[in-house]
């Protein structure tokens, strides 16, 4: 593991640093940041202008081609621009399914007429996209999901062949205010399970795509769930080839792991000393024990997030630990969000502008258990860890040759 970055990587971190300062550093920038209880939709209105500003010089993809208005660069380049961008509050969260998931998907298996139609679109945020994985019935198990897509070569309606598409799916992140979606469907139910999918390009604006927000915990609608009723996706929209969108998905995944590993979320170590100092608790031994066990993990994250980058600055694509890095970052947020919560007292039972700094603790802590889930669940996590690093017998998979629909819940009409 390389602890020291090179002499390359340490000129993009001072280049990266300047501009940021230059074009992030005013109040004008700092004053996009979303506001606690403002409609989402809203904000990403808002938001818009900065992703553009991002991309006109170069920095929304930093790892994309520069044939496709990215900076070329290096996975470990990314990485030191996220940490560099982090402290400016950089209002770019809504255009991340698009840039850091669906944007490399569609660069590595897409056509060229995809990525001529798509990347530029998405890279400076005038087209945002979602995620349709997830369903009521296959979420861990992603390849159960049971959202139908059938061929219809039939240019009924004038809109030549393609797709018609039904099924639900459900935890989509932002798919009030999308454009496009990138949706798993099952498109032969004769196949095993992780053989008859097909990755499909979806436009959200479309009749027969219905959703419905879901108030979560927090209070926000940023979740959804999707219902599809005869929706329609043509044949050029297809991401790789029909049934075999099983390995489109997988980079994917890979993708957002390593997103939401390195992406800090919630109260960090700085944060939480603040906090403490504001509530006169510094000498409280309970406290100074959370702090102290707040330190280690930021510790033990950064030396994580070495490893990821010194694979990635190496041209080696990061394996399981990945998922250390994605399990590690959901539990740090966890344990960050209770000890925020315990250094307030009684004020931690506040919410709202009742409570210290109008309640934003409270929602790390209320959000926390959903980054345990996305990406990816905590028990999916320690498989991976446990068969591709320990070594240990895989899990047992009686129903990965069967044809899906003979499963018990795979679709038999």
């Amino acid at each position: 593991m390389d602890f020291d970055e090179s002499p390359e990587e340490a000129a993009f971190r001072k280049e990266a640093r300047s501009w940021l300062q230059t074009y992030a550093g005013s109040n004008e920038a700092r004053a996009v940041a979303r506001v606690t209880g403002e409609d989402e939709a809203a904000f990403v209105e808002r938001a818009r202008p900065w992703q553009a500003l991002l991309a006109e010089h170069g920095w929304a993809g930093v790892t994309w081609p520069t044939s496709y208005g990215g900076r070329g660069g290096t996975p470990a380049e990314a990485a030191i621009f996220g940490e560099e961008a982090m402290g400016f509050g950089l209002p770019t969260g809504a255009f991340a399914v698009g840039v850091r998931m669906a944007g490399p998907t569609i660069i590595t298996h897409g056509t060229d007429a995809q990525k001529a139609r798509y990347l530029a679109p998405m890279l400076k945020g005038e087209e945002l996209w979602c995620q349709l994985f997830s369903e009521p019935g296959a979420g861990s198990d992603l390849a159960g999901l049971s959202t139908r897509a059938v061929h219809n070569g039939d240019p009924a309606g004038g809109r030549g062949g393609g797709w018609v598409v039904n099924g639900q799916k459900v935890w989509t992140s932002g798919a009030h205010y999308s454009d496009f979606g990138i949706l798993l469907a099952r498109t032969d139910i004769d196949a095993p399970k992780h053989r008859g999918i097909t990755y499909f390009l979806i436009d959200m604006r479309q009749p027969g795509i219905e959703i419905r927000p879901l108030r979560q915990i927090t209070g926000a609608s940023h979740f959804s769930e999707v219902f599809f009723t005869d929706a329609w996706v043509a044949n050029d929209a297809i991401l790789g080839e029909a049934n075999a969108g099983w390995s489109v998905t997988m980079t994917t995944l890979a993708a957002e792991r390593a997103f939401m590993g390195g992406h800090s979320s919630g109260p960090n170590l700085d944060d939480l000393l603040t906090l403490a100092r504001d509530q006169g608790v510094t000498d409280d031994p309970r406290v100074r024990q959370g702090l102290a066990a707040a330190w280690s993990r930021k510790q033990i994250m950064g030396y994580l997030g070495m490893r990821v980058s010194t694979a990635t600055s190496h041209g080696r694509a990061p394996g399981p630990e990945v998922s250390v890095l994605k399990l590690a970052a959901a539990w740090n947020m966890k344990g960050n969000a209770e000890l925020a919560l315990a250094i307030q007292g009684a004020s931690g039972m506040l919410a709202g502008a009742a409570a210290p700094e109008a309640g934003r603790w409270q929602q790390h802590f209320l959000s926390a258990p959903s980054i345990r889930i996305a990406g990816g669940s905590d028990e999916i996590q320690r498989n991976v860890m446990g068969e591709r690093v320990l070594g240990l017998p895989p899990d047992p998979r009686v129903d990965k040759t069967v044809p899906f629909r003979e499963l018990s819940h795979g679709i038999t009409r």
